[in-house]
């Protein structure tokens, strides 16, 4: 954060001087981040505009899950989508978030540099969404980049509008998420539309970034010939931007944070794919000349 850069709080913001406090690792919560608290509401807006504070529901150092290495894995606050099949309902909001400084976070990314360089990682912006919080992702993409440091987006793309070209320069990866093939199953599944995801895909190949795909396959709704064979064409036209399709089994892993929360689960008794059905949808996108994981 630049040095003029002030903010007014209601509490003084939460900073640790010590050595041992700095030096902390992070799997699954927030601290060792200096963190400004209690933000009233006109800072923090001008703070999310201009990318001074994200807002962070958590973070884990993890290997070969959200793209190539070992990778530091940040899982931003707030969601514009409502995905059936969601296993962090607890994202949604964006003030459910703790706000992060962003040279908090850089120098976070600078602590782990070599062992990202060593492993052929980095950092991954997930969520919730990402998208949502454009200008702190894109500087922390931006300051990676000059680190060195592999930058990875995932991504359901419905936000395509709130990144520039300038932005996507500084994404190496994105694992896109194509929810589905069909108008009709992508809002039943998301209350989202289906064509920005298209257009991001499109602007990443345009720009030269490499794409990971990830369909998420759930028995009764996901799962039609019809929509996997729209999705594979959606895959195909993104050319060799595309590197592969990972197809996802739906799982239940996230229903104990619905209850938890309260939130109606309308997959509660939902199975997940059979090795049948999941062999034939690889066949599928196979059949497109796609690579399958």
């Amino acid at each position: 954060m630049s040095e003029t850069t002030q903010f007014r709080t209601t509490t003084r913001h939460m900073l640790k001087e010590s050595k041992e406090y700095a030096s902390q690792t992070l799997m699954g919560g927030l601290s060792g981040f200096e963190s400004p608290i209690g933000l009233d509401r006109r800072d923090r807006i001008k703070a999310l505009r201009s990318g001074d504070v994200g807002f962070v529901h958590s973070w884990d150092i993890n290997t070969s899950v959200d793209g190539p290495g070992t990778r530091m894995t940040v899982f931003m606050s707030g969601c514009p989508l409502r995905c059936q099949y969601c296993q962090n309902p607890d994202t949604w909001k964006m003030r459910d978030g703790q706000p992060v400084y962003l040279d908090a976070m850089i120098k976070k990314v600078d602590r782990y540099k070599d062992l990202f360089k060593a492993t052929g990682g980095g950092i991954t912006f997930s969520g919730g969404e990402s998208m949502m919080q454009p200008a702190f992702v894109s500087r922390v993409f931006h300051a990676a980049k000059e680190m060195g440091v592999h930058t990875c987006l995932d991504t359901s793309g419905f936000l395509n509008a709130n990144y520039t070209d300038e932005m996507i320069d500084d994404i190496d990866l994105c694992l896109l998420d194509v929810k589905s093939g069909n108008e009709e199953t992508y809002k039943e599944v998301t209350g989202g539309t289906l064509a920005p995801t298209i257009e991001f895909g499109h602007r990443l190949r345009d720009r030269g970034k490499k794409i990971w795909v990830r369909f998420v396959l759930v028995p009764g709704l996901t799962d039609s010939e019809e929509n996997v064979d729209e999705v594979a064409r959606i895959c195909k036209s993104f050319g060799d931007a595309l590197e592969h399709v990972d197809v996802l089994g739906f799982h239940q892993l996230g229903r104990p944070k619905w209850h938890e929360m309260r939130i109606p689960y309308p997959l509660e008794n939902q199975k997940g794919p059979s090795a049948k059905l999941r062999e034939r949808v690889a066949n599928q996108f196979k059949d497109y000349g796609l690579t399958v994981y």
